[in-house]
């Protein structure tokens, strides 16, 4: 088993859960990534590799429980227990109240908040042993505020920040740093444009973004930070 620390990112897609493994594998972390599908994990996990360094793509989907243990198992004994977990993964089904229907509503509350505890449960037992750890949940605009047309992606993330909110309560004193990153604007992402929407304005680097949770996950433990809130700065947009 490798002596490297280890990160775990649930959510691996092209944009900020890229930028985030790439971020943490050059900072010397072995990195397990957790998403659904293989092919982009796979594709990331070789260029990690092929820089020297380390990155296990574990397909799961986290909103199954067994399958979550699986996943945590199979990092355990590849890489090793984790020292920073960021639940990062989300879903968003978007309509108006009428057009919304249950198991979209679900869904969504499924993949971003039953799966940040799922994986919480297998983070903070190792984190405890040693002492010490760190845990980020990825929030939104939605966390704070609610969204005409975002019901159920709304809900879901005001329930990701009270369980970061309340679980940094309860393990900030064993050692454990808990936090809430609130990502308020439109990520540049791959996808971003495609829609044919309009211009969204300011758009927030994922790369640099991603050198945010790194830094907040290397915070000195006299002065930890519960939330931080990222957005793109473009002269005279803000005035």
């Amino acid at each position: 088993m490798s002596e490297d620390k280890v990160a775990v990112i649930s959510g691996v897609g092209a944009g900020l859960g890229a930028s985030l493994v790439r971020r943490f594998a050059s900072g010397g972390y072995a990195v397990g990534m957790l998403a659904r599908s293989t092919g982009f994990m796979e594709s990331l996990a070789g260029e990690i590799r092929s820089v020297g360094g380390k990155a296990l793509p574990v397909p799961t989907d986290i909103t199954d429980p067994e399958g979550v243990k699986r996943a945590f198992a199979l990092i355990h004994g590849q890489l090793g227990p984790p020292d920073v977990l960021i639940n990062h993964a989300g879903n968003a089904v978007w309509g108006d109240f009428l057009s919304l229907s249950p198991e979209g509503f679900e869904r969504s509350w499924r993949i971003c908040a039953m799966g940040s505890f799922l994986c919480c449960r297998h983070a903070v037992e190792p984190m405890l042993k040693k002492g010490n750890g760190c845990i980020i949940f990825t929030g939104a605009t939605s966390s704070i505020r609610g969204k005409q047309g975002g019901l159920a992606f709304s809900s879901a993330k005001f329930a990701v920040r009270g369980l970061a909110d309340s679980l940094a309560r309860e393990l900030w004193p064993k050692g454990i740093h808990v936090a809430h990153v609130l990502i308020d604007g439109v990520l540049d992402t791959p996808s971003l444009g495609q829609s044919g929407d309009e211009d969204p304005g300011p758009v927030i680097d994922v790369d640099a973004a991603a050198d945010a949770y790194w830094n907040l996950a290397h915070q000195d433990r006299r002065a930890w930070t519960f939330e931080i809130e990222l957005r793109a700065y473009e002269e005279d947009f803000y005035l």
